[in-house]
């Protein structure tokens, strides 16, 4: 592979391709591990560069930060602005303009060969003509969350907006007013379609901020965090699912408990504990005691 690099001939492109369902619909592209070797060995030296052009309150694919630190982050500007404006990306991965995104990285990589890899890479797969980013690649993650670097640079220098948060395309923009957040949609929305190609889903959502703020499937409220509604049905899905490959010989009870930790793990943040309890100690695996009080709630 070293070879390759040196010499500008490695291929690229050997995905695994698959469908899954947590909760809608997406393709997956999972990289051969010789090209995840290769994504690793890209990022090693690529991240601290993308790391320096973030702004604070980017929360995805940054060591750090994460969901929850997303979270409360925006629980804090709900307790301080009136009004909230929640926004995503219409099929965003799927969006991404290889020439544009070609154009940002070489604002902060000079080195020929270095920008001549990223266009294998963006190459290597297509949505479109010279569109789209593969979903399950590190190097999709960081270009993704880098692509949108450009509007949090507008929308924090040149729009001054005080209250913003942004996890990949999932973003919440907070103001005093509906009007002043419907002139600050005007101009996002110009923004993404003239500088990045891209759209804004249907139903943007404008809203006080005291009612409640849907984000990354919780539901935050100035002094409470909630779980979301599709949150708690996709933990009982999952732990129901969880409980019948067990029965099934499917899973051995170590991997049981571990995969249902993560999912108490997501919804710790969340004031859910009567709602874990319930479901949890309602189970046949866990009504045995596998699963303490305490790590439950």
């Amino acid at each position: 592979m070293r070879e390759q690099l040196e010499q500008g001939t490695i291929a690229i492109g050997d995905y695994n391709h698959f469908m899954v369902r947590d909760p809608k619909e997406r393709r997956i592209c999972a990289a051969s591990f010789r090209e995840r070797v290769l994504h690793h060995a890209i990022m090693n030296v690529c991240e601290p560069v993308l790391e320096r052009y973030a702004i604070h309150d980017s929360f995805a694919c940054r060591k750090g930060k994460g969901m929850h630190r997303a979270v409360r982050r925006a629980q804090s500007f709900c307790r301080t602005h009136d009004w909230c404006l929640k926004l995503d990306i219409a099929k965003y991965f799927d969006s991404v303009d290889h020439g544009i995104l070609l154009g940002l990285l070489a604002r902060r990589f000079k080195d020929a060969r270095l920008l001549d890899l990223f266009a294998k890479l963006l190459a290597g797969y297509e949505t479109g003509p010279g569109k789209g980013l593969p979903i399950g690649n590190l190097t999709s993650q960081h270009f993704a969350n880098y692509y949108l670097g450009l509007l949090d640079h507008e929308i924090k220098e040149h729009l001054r907006v005080p209250g913003y948060v942004r996890y990949m395309d999932d973003m919440l923009v907070w103001g005093e007013s509906r009007e002043e957040l419907k002139g600050r949609l005007g101009s996002i929305r110009a923004f993404l379609r003239d500088r990045l190609a891209l759209k804004l889903k249907e139903g943007v959502q404008l809203k006080h901020a005291a009612a409640g703020v849907s984000f990354l499937g919780f539901r935050i409220f100035p002094w409470r965090i909630a779980l979301a509604r599709r949150s708690r049905r996709r933990f009982v899905r999952k732990h129901r699912l969880y409980e019948q490959w067990f029965e099934e010989g499917v899973l051995e009870k170590k991997e049981l408990a571990r995969r249902v930790e993560a999912l108490v793990g997501f919804t710790r943040l969340a004031d859910a504990a009567g709602f874990r309890r319930k479901v949890l100690q309602g189970a046949g695996r866990f009504r045995d005691g596998e699963l303490a009080a305490g790590d439950i709630g």
